[in-house]
């Protein structure tokens, strides 16, 4: 499973999970669609993904992209951060959850553009290489600067997208609350906060900068699937 990036290969000792729909611009964007069958409301509690051991990469690597990807508008790139858990997590509050967290990961998103909201995007989310990702950095003390936290993409060099965690539908603890109500998170797991749809593209060619105000930063190149070349 690991042969295509035996040098770049990010370990992570536990399972990365990602939250879509996390950002108020999202959830208002898609207020008619929402409202449409099967749903018929807006999520009311995390919608989640899992970026599996083939999407991690770490920085420095490259990412393939496939030539339909290169040939269209690209593949959506973006920053955000990863919650470490340190202690296992189940049923905590809001006040008490970040006290599980043990570390941060910043996270680089890459997703194939897509519209559906009911299925889960695995052909466009879990990609060989699509989530390149940073080493833990430990909490030295209470998260409070998680509050208002600025996450920045740069393509080629040029500031792309930048949002900041108060933007969200649920900061991280609140959203670290809501998932462990119905699944127990373990130690070295990793919850990403989310990405907005609003996520810039970059093709072929492109070296993506993910940054988070206080953390380390992540850079990758991406280049087209070499299988799909000829």
């Amino acid at each position: 499973m690991l042969s295509m990036y035996p040098d770049q290969y990010a370990p992570v000792p536990g399972t990365v999970y990602g939250a879509v729909l996390n950002f108020h611009a999202d959830l208002a964007g898609l207020a008619g669609q929402l409202h449409q069958p099967p749903y018929l409301a807006p999520p009311q509690a995390p919608v989640l993904y899992i970026k599996p051991a083939n999407t991690w990469i770490a920085d420095g690597g490259t990412i393939t992209i496939p030539a339909a990807a290169a040939g269209t508008a690209g593949v959506q790139v973006a920053a955000t951060i990863g919650l470490v858990i340190g202690t296992p997590a189940s049923r905590v509050t809001e006040e008490k959850a970040l006290e599980h967290v043990s570390a941060l990961r910043v996270v680089n998103d890459i997703t194939l553009p897509h519209e559906s909201v009911y299925r889960p995007a695995i052909r466009q989310r879990c990609r060989d290489g699509f989530c390149p990702i940073g080493p833990a950095i430990p909490l030295a003390g209470p998260a409070t600067f998680l509050a208002n936290c600025r996450m920045r993409t740069l393509i080629n060099g040029v500031l792309q997208h930048e949002w900041s965690t108060k933007e969200l539908v649920r900061g991280p603890g609140r959203l670290l609350a809501d998932v462990s109500e119905f699944m127990t998170l373990w130690p070295g797991d990793v919850l990403l906060l989310g990405t907005p749809r609003a996520a810039p593209l970059a093709r072929a060619g492109d070296r993506v900068r993910v940054e988070a105000a206080g953390l380390n930063a992540l850079e990758n190149e991406l280049v087209l699937c070499a299988k799909e070349v000829a």
